[in-house]
């Protein structure tokens, strides 16, 4: 059984931070949704899960937070303004053993990260 991380953003974290934090949380091999992120990280209203996406977007090249974890409410992979950025998002969810549908989505009753 993998063991669980905490998934308490740091005390006085900024949403950057908080967002971060959530998402380092997920594991391999499974997803977590804006919308889920946004509620974890105390990213509240119907903004929450755009937060998200602003947050994930100011990421550094080369981070180390599995930014690629997060897919949108549909288990899809977001468009983003990068057009290779999907293709390595689903890239990397693939050598981690998520499966896509013919469909392109992602079964989230089996993949999605329940903390």
């Amino acid at each position: 059984m993998a063991k669980r991380r905490a998934v308490r953003p740091p005390d006085g974290a900024n949403r950057n931070e908080r967002v971060w934090a959530v998402v380092a949380a997920i594991p391999t091999g499974r997803v977590a949704t804006y919308k889920q992120i946004a509620a974890l990280a105390d990213c509240p209203g119907p903004t929450g899960a755009r937060q998200v996406g602003y947050a994930l977007a100011a990421l550094a090249d080369g981070t180390r937070i599995p930014w690629h974890r997060v897919v949108n409410s549909r288990g899809r992979v977001s468009p983003r303004g990068a057009s290779d950025v999907s293709g390595r998002q689903q890239s990397l969810l693939g050598a981690e053993g998520v499966e896509f549908g013919l469909d392109g989505a992602i079964d989230l009753a089996r993949y999605e990260w329940r903390p």
